[in-house]
């Protein structure tokens, strides 16, 4: 999340944690250890049961948390499945190659067979026939994306949205793995979805599930001894990784440590309230693996004070006064080319450490009226979750009570600095991956990871650069480059198929495509978007799975008894 709203203790927390979660969360652990127990605990308290046609799932309050559905899309996979005259961008950093024969057995890459040159295809060195074939003249194909900040919601959560909603736009534009820095569901409701999309029983990405500090036991640790307890326990549980957003200095650092001596992959949210001990100094020192958005970087860099300088009445709960702050946040640092600027970034670089900027999180910030109105929620965004984005003192991101030219301005300038560090940053060697944080600020889910790879080549990468962070370098972050994240024999089938040329128009790959003039006809069309998306050898049409997720909509405003179109933003309107 770009920011959550924070609990008594001053520390971020999700937005519906409570007890009755909390204790759902208890009775998941039992559960897991007698799968077929059912246990109760009042009427207040949740009841687990395990259907094994929908996996895990748990009625709260009498009302039955969302389900993902069984998958009933995709073909194969197949014995021997031909991608033929592909142009082929394999996720290493190399050039597009092609016309190229990809053919693909079960769910691996068995071979790469180069076919000739663009309009000079030798046809005595194609591939040999398959059990099924699909003739991609005139699109990419590139290894499936990789989204290295999610959150998978539910529809008991605060924007009331279907879980199966969220993967499958995903899928739809071409992410195939995803990692989950925290959720409001208890962490086995997160490791089923992973299984289940490990087994390919739902549409769904591929799943790292990394848990909120705060939520593996249900409440921020307070001692050394607790810190690392929570650790070993979110290890044992099946956790990939830890998400920290803040805590005591002493239990968070001894958290970080306990997750390298055991093996935890390890990301931080360096939050208001712990960032004056725990910059991206202080806890990479300590073995923090990489850090989300930007909060610790540059107070790492201060030259003339050691804390922001917040206004006097600045108080952290309120969001709009917090996401103001944050966007002139940059331009208290050392500036770019300095000794600090350059101090900080030689010992990341020596330190390895992972930069995922999530720049899409906080794009509404500079330009409220191109997000609230991009093209894609008319027909991709549901009307809960439309409710959820209006201005709102209560629910995260909604900060929207009197945004201002000047706020923008702010955050313009913060992206001019932050996105300079970046690209810098990649340009030395580190490593720089794409994630997008959707769900909240206007930053619909799929859509916003492809605006996510826009502003990684509006920070100075290349069209190619910014392919291969979202894919071999994703991959190698969340420890999965020996699987997925490049197109190579004996690697995982895991492919985004798009119409047309990527590298030359990023726009392609959104799924409302981008608009094209036809000579011939006179006319104006709309053209692009993912066409395949392929996770283990399984080809699902990714125009189908819009289609689908237009019906949601569709379904879900008629319910409400709304016509087509944009949804209001505002109640009242004063200024008519």
């Amino acid at each position: 999340m770009p920011g959550g709203p924070s609990g008594p203790s001053g520390y971020p927390k999700p937005d519906f944690y409570s007890e009755q979660v909390f204790a759902m969360h208890m009775m998941s652990r039992l559960f897991s250890r007698f799968p077929r127990a059912i246990f109760l605990a009042g009427a207040a308290l949740a009841v687990l049961t395990l259907d094994p046609a929908q996996g895990l799932h748990a009625q709260e309050n009498g009302a039955v948390a969302d389900r993902v559905p069984n998958r009933t899309q995709g073909g194969g996979p197949y014995n021997r499945l031909i991608l033929r005259n592909a142009t082929m961008i394999d996720g290493t950093g190399a050039p597009a190659q092609g016309p190229v024969d990809i053919v693909i057995s079960g769910d691996r890459i068995a071979e790469i067979r180069s076919i000739g040159a663009p309009m000079a295809v030798d046809e005595t060195l194609r591939a040999e026939p398959g059990d099924y074939e699909i003739d991609l003249t005139g699109k990419y194909v590139l290894p499936g994306f990789v989204d290295a900040h999610v959150h998978l919601h539910s529809l008991n959560d605060p924007q009331g949205v279907p879980s199966e909603y969220i993967l499958k736009l995903w899928m739809a534009n071409g992410v195939t793995s995803v990692r989950e820095v925290g959720s409001n569901r208890p962490m086995e409701w997160s490791l089923d979805v992973k299984r289940r999309s490990a087994a390919n029983e739902i549409v769904a990405p591929r799943f790292d599930v990394y848990p909120f500090f705060q939520d593996i036991r249900g409440a921020m640790p307070n001692t050394v001894e607790d810190a690392r307890a929570a650790i070993r326990e979110a290890k044992q549980r099946g956790a990939d990784g830890i998400k920290f957003i803040g805590g005591p200095e002493d239990v968070l650092k001894a958290a970080i440590d306990e997750a390298n001596k055991i093996g935890l992959h390890t990301t931080m949210h360096h939050a208001q309230p712990s960032v004056a001990y725990a910059d991206v100094l202080d806890t990479s020192a300590i073995g923090l693996e990489s850090m989300e958005h930007w909060y610790g970087l540059p107070e790492a860099m201060f030259v003339d004070k050691q804390l922001q300088r917040w206004p006097n009445d600045y108080v952290n709960e309120n969001e709009q006064a917090r996401f103001a702050e944050a966007g002139r946040l940059w331009k208290q640092a050392a500036p770019p080319g300095s000794d600090k600027w350059n101090e900080v970034m030689d010992t990341l670089l020596e330190r390895e450490f992972v930069l995922d900027p999530t720049f899409t999180a906080y794009l509404t910030g500079r330009d409220f009226m191109r997000m609230s109105r991009a093209q894609w929620h008319e027909d991709y965004t549901l009307p809960a979750l439309w409710d959820y984005y209006r201005p709102s003192r209560v629910h995260h991101g909604s900060y929207w009570f009197d945004w201002t030219t000047e706020d923008e301005m702010d955050w313009k300038e913060n992206y001019r600095l932050w996105m300079q560090f970046v690209n810098e940053y990649k340009n030395r060697g580190g490593l720089v991956s794409v994630g997008s944080d959707s769900g909240y600020i206007y930053n619909l889910y799929g859509f916003g990871y492809v605006q996510e790879m826009e502003l990684l080549r509006e920070a100075g990468f290349t069209p190619l650069e910014v392919m291969h962070a979202a894919t071999q370098v994703g991959a190698k972050v969340l420890g999965h480059d020996d699987e997925v994240g490049t197109i190579r024999v004996g690697r995982k089938a895991d492919l985004a198929i798009v119409d047309g040329n990527p590298l030359q128009n990023m726009k392609r790959l959104f799924g409302t495509g981008t608009l094209v003039l036809n000579d011939e006809t006179g006319e104006t069309e709309r053209v692009g978007g993912i066409d395949y998306t392929v996770k283990d050898g399984i080809v699902y049409d990714a125009k189908a799975l819009r289609a689908e997720i237009r019906q949601m909509v569709a379904d879900a405003k008629a319910e409400r008894g709304m016509a087509e179109g944009v949804m209001p933003i505002v109640t009242v309107d004063r200024t008519r």
